[in-house]
């Protein structure tokens, strides 16, 4: 086999993984939304970063006596965005349909893209993507059920950690060998979040149904997307990984209509769609950058026959 084929067959890999990421991500969250009546939002989350770290560091076992400062920094953050992404996503999820968070939570790597580039295209992308909110104000306005404002504030901050989890996992994936990095950043974040979840943990752990679901609530939105993310951003450009995540509204809004009987009229879907194309639009027209090639990031048996530094 040459070398192009080789090639193409790991980017057609990738590419599942992030479309398998993407299914996963939002069915779980789908199911999750079951349980907050029973477990609340914050147990929900509690519940799914922690067995999410069970699971990670039980299977993967990650070599931390031997990390470095700059390593355990870039897994700390990571457990931050993950923290935060998850809990503030959850709560608007609560308050709003999924397909509709989702697609607010867009806007925050939207905007980063415009301030970092400041070109007349990128901030028409971004136009575009405001005109998908305000139809959103408009079904709102004008439908029976109006956008919980609550919500939307959830999941604009959601947006915003959103952000922080895409600087922080290439980081990580590129610092730390295997999946190491991210089992740590889940035991810390599911820490971080246990304080606001106490009740609901206690409830699920009383009751073998809720116990259940929570976990594979986990698996479907912490264990596999996660996991299929950072295997994807090593053999993916980031440009194509981010065109690939832009169909998660669409994805959302169909987990929203199959399993929590959501209904998605024509200024919702105008809206998404918007939305998503403004996201492949910053990514497609982005300004080329010359970047230093950078050495593969090493795996767990590499890593072992690496001499020790004290």
């Amino acid at each position: 086999m040459d070398t192009s084929s080789r090639t193409s067959g790991g980017t057609g890999t990738a590419a599942a993984m992030i479309l398998g990421s993407c299914v996963s991500l939002q069915f779980g969250g789908a199911i999750a939304v079951h349980l907050f009546p029973t477990l609340g939002v914050w147990g929900v989350t509690a519940l799914r970063l922690g067995f999410a770290a069970v699971i990670l560091m039980v299977a993967i076992r990650p070599r931390v006596r031997r990390w470095t400062p700059l390593q355990w920094r870039s897994v700390m953050l990571f457990a931050v965005a993950l923290a935060g992404m998850n809990g503030s996503f959850y709560c608007a999820i609560d308050r709003l349909p999924l397909g509709v968070a989702v697609t607010i939570e867009f806007l925050g790597p939207l905007l980063l893209s415009a301030a970092l580039s400041r070109r007349m295209i990128d901030l028409a992308w971004v136009a575009l993507a405001f005109v998908g909110l305000g139809l959103l104000g408009i079904e709102s306005v004008t439908q029976a059920e109006s956008l919980d404002s609550v919500g939307v504030v959830f999941a604009l901050v959601a947006g915003s950690f959103w952000v922080l989890y895409i600087l922080t996992s290439a980081r990580v994936g590129q610092r730390v060998p295997g999946a190491g990095g991210l089992a740590m950043a889940l035991v810390f974040s599911s820490l971080l979040v246990l304080p606001f979840g106490v009740s609901g943990v206690a409830s699920a752990v009383g009751d073998p149904i809720p116990f259940v679901l929570a976990l594979a609530v986990a698996m479907m939105s912490s264990v596999i997307p996660y996991t299929l993310e950072l295997a994807a951003l090593r053999r993916l450009p980031r440009h194509v990984f981010g065109i690939l995540l832009s169909l998660e509204p669409v994805v959302a809004a169909i987990a929203g209509w199959a399993l929590l009987h959501q209904p998605t009229g024509p200024l919702r879907l105008a809206a998404i769609t918007l939305v998503i194309v403004a996201s492949m639009g910053t990514i497609v027209t982005a300004r080329p950058t010359r970047v230093a090639s950078a050495a593969p990031p090493v795996t767990d048996d590499e890593y072992a026959q690496m001499p020790e530094v004290s």
